[in-house]
């Protein structure tokens, strides 16, 4: 199923939350189509589980074939593990850190990648779609070393990969969060272990607010709109996480 998240003026924003062998042993993991006029791009694919599913639903709005661009947040197995098969399935290009240009190769047969990888500097970059852009943002540490967010300006959507997840079914995900409160529950313990540090978080947060978003689609879990958006921009940037918490217990020989 697509959940449309904006759809004007031949701009339209589709989320797929529920094609994950979800209830088995895969985590939910979103992915995203972004169709400007004759042009799309797909965002942060998923694994094998849930390629097929998403090249059939994908086909439903825009020909899986004529897709130009595969943005990839980082190069974990749900991010990127399909890429072989998109490599075969159309003839679009990988976007995806400098850092992982040479590893996201691997997940592919040799040679079917040649040419179709760019690699994103560290500072971002605009990536350019019909006569509009995505603009990759740095997104470092959270939680990869080499890790992007995608702010689409036409929608105002910021699709955060890692951050803003939230643990809970496909049918969670469909529901947009407009109140923060009820949901910090269900995100707190994974920002706490999979964010690097307090201080990486605050310099996103001071980033985000100078960009108008008027929601943020993580790649687990459920959408931020409304309220929730300037909520979510303050609480993390007060959460302490990662190495804030270890000390010389955390490295020590096992017993």
């Amino acid at each position: 199923m697509a959940i449309e998240l904006f759809n004007q003026n031949g701009h339209v924003c589709l989320m797929f939350a529920n094609l994950s062998d979800e209830g088995g042993e895969a985590v939910q993991a979103n992915q995203f189509l972004v169709i400007h006029g004759d042009s799309g791009a797909i965002i942060d694919p998923g694994g094998n589980m849930a390629y097929n599913e998403l090249l059939l639903t994908i086909g439903r709005f825009f020909p899986p074939n004529k897709l130009s661009k595969i943005l990839a947040s980082h190069a974990d197995p749900d991010i990127i593990a399909s890429l072989d098969r998109w490599m075969t399935s159309t003839q679009a290009t990988l976007y995806i850190s400098r850092l992982w240009e040479r590893f996201a190769p691997h997940f592919c047969k040799p040679g079917k990648t040649q040419g179709r990888i760019i690699g994103i500097p560290d500072p971002g970059m605009r990536i350019p779609l019909g006569n509009t852009e995505l603009v990759a943002l740095p997104a470092h540490f959270m939680h990869s070393e080499g890790n992007f967010q995608f702010w689409d300006p036409v929608s105002r959507i910021l699709f955060s990969g890692d951050l803003g997840v939230s643990i809970g079914t496909s049918l969670d995900a469909s529901k947009p969060v407009t109140s923060l409160a009820t949901h910090i529950p269900k995100m707190e313990a994974f920002h706490r272990r999979y964010m690097v540090s307090n201080k990486v978080l605050r310099l996103w947060a001071n980033m985000a607010r100078s960009l108008p978003i008027k929601m943020i689609v993580p790649q687990h879990g459920a959408p931020m709109a409304g309220a929730a958006v300037q909520e979510f921009i303050d609480w993390i940037g007060t959460v302490d996480c990662g190495v804030d918490h270890l000390t010389q217990a955390n490295y020590a020989v096992p017993a």
